[in-house]
């Protein structure tokens, strides 16, 4: 690669940011009483009025792109409700009410960068918040010579709209961090390149109102909510900011990036920190269905069947491929009647590991990569048995819908709870309970009873 930037030969590069700012407001109220009325007494004219949040994001983002420019958004920009909450104008860049905060960067080339801050007004209500993200896109478009020559190209086609073979999210370092309003900042939350930062967004990150990002996600401290989103024009914001940056090292990336382009998604969510605990993660939605669930990419799966717990030809745990390879040794498990167990799968150190009632299994490495799903099924066909799944639960929190799924086998059939837009890799915990139900005396034959993870 030449020295200069200029012959870089990067031909109108582009990355689409798409900021999407979501507030989710959880209202409730409620009321017990216990009394004895009278026919001398009365209650009446009585209101419950439900609390409400609403969720400002104050946005100050700006780049550098050297001798090409730079940019930076008006001062005043601030979101609500996904868009932009006011017209704003400032050295010719406008940015109209209504419409979505999206930042375009062309022409972008190794040296370039930027950086972000995202500040909060939480109306009404203290609230817990996350943060999400989604790399939507990350291709080849086309492939320069120079783009082919280079060493680390992966694809030396030079046919047109080669999708999801860019080198450019591998490329761009991203860091994501706690900052307070005038920017300086503390803690990270995540870092690395952009494809693993949104592979950790994809699933969650909980905020801390304190800025510790190793706070425990239960009940950890939320962010102070404010009478009014702005005073005299003046935000009002919560003491804890989130900030962003992003690079593309001059000295490290070379031609393959050539013609690629990125686009993803930044998001936030506020849920009202009265009643609840935080572990609502609203950036993991889940969805009961029945029967064998498709995926793209489904590597393995792991599996706890009723066995009559002796004997080597069974296998009551164990972890699978798609075609019935066992990658683990024989293990018996003394199912319990009626009887919740806990269950864990946890990627450690590049390990696949399989806990069901403190009896674990592993894969050393795990079977990598695995689909963007995870799907937990359960099935019944022993007559007058069932089997619950419950309380499911991804890096020890709950998703954004059913979180348990039972079987009845006198009805039959198998049902599964899926986990959409999971990437499920280091660190990653898929928990929850499982309960096997017989009648007194007479168990299930082998496999009538079972459940397992695919992923």
């Amino acid at each position: 690669m030449d020295d200069n930037n200029d012959n870089f030969g990067l031909s109108r590069r582009q990355m689409l940011g798409g900021l999407g700012m979501i507030g989710v407001a959880s209202a409730g109220a409620g009321l017990g009483t216990t009394a004895y009325f009278s026919d001398e007494e009365s209650f009446t004219d009585n209101t419950l009025t439900a609390g409400s949040l609403d969720l400002f994001v104050h946005v100050n983002y700006s780049e550098d792109q050297g001798s090409y420019g730079s940019y930076q958004t008006p001062d005043g920009t601030y979101i609500q409700g996904g868009v932009i909450g006011q017209t704003v104008e400032e050295d010719g860049i406008e940015l109209t009410e209504g419409e979505e905060l999206q930042i375009e960067v062309e022409d972008l080339k190794p040296g370039d960068s930027g950086e972000g801050e995202f500040c909060f007004s939480i109306v009404d209500n203290p609230a817990y918040l996350w943060m999400c993200g989604e790399l939507t896109s990350n291709d080849e478009n086309t492939v320069t010579e120079p783009e082919a020559d280079s060493g680390d190209e992966n694809n030396e086609q030079t046919t047109d709209d080669i999708d999801g073979d860019g080198e450019l999210a591998d490329a761009m370092q991203v860091t994501v961090s706690y900052c307070d309003a005038s920017g300086e900042v503390s803690d990270d939350i995540v870092s690395g390149s952009l494809a693993e930062v949104m592979d950790a967004l994809s699933n969650g990150v909980p905020l801390s109102g304190d800025g510790d990002p190793d706070a425990p996600i239960a009940n950890r401290p939320h962010f102070d909510g404010v009478d009014a989103a702005f005073d005299d024009d003046v935000p009002q914001i919560a003491d804890q900011c989130v900030c962003f940056t992003w690079e593309v090292p001059g000295e490290e990336v070379g031609n393959e990036i050539q013609t690629d382009s990125v686009t993803f998604d930044f998001e936030f969510y506020a849920e009202q920190a009265r009643h609840n605990d935080g572990t609502n993660n609203p950036c993991v939605e889940s969805v009961a269905g029945e029967g064998f669930p498709e995926l793209e990419g489904t590597v393995w799966h792991a599996r706890g069947i009723y066995g009559d717990g002796g004997g080597a030809a069974n296998r009551e745990m164990d972890i699978r491929l798609p075609d019935d390879t066992v990658l683990t040794p024989d293990t018996n498990v003394s199912w319990p009647n009626n009887e919740a167990v806990p269950f864990e799968l946890i990627i450690e150190n590049d390990n696949a590991k399989w806990s069901i009632d403190g009896t674990q299994i592993s894969v050393a490495p795990a079977p990598l990569p695995t689909a963007n799903a995870v799907v937990v099924m359960a099935k019944a066909s022993a007559s007058d048995s069932s089997i619950e799944v419950n309380d499911v639960m991804l890096n020890r929190t709950s998703p954004s819908g059913p979180d348990s799924v039972s079987v009845d086998g006198n009805v039959g059939g198998q049902q599964n709870i899926t986990l959409n837009g999971v990437s499920f890799g280091e660190g990653d915990v898929i928990s929850g309970t499982v309960t096997m139900s017989w009648p007194a005396g007479s168990p299930p034959n082998r496999e009538g009873l079972g459940f397992r993870i695919d992923v």
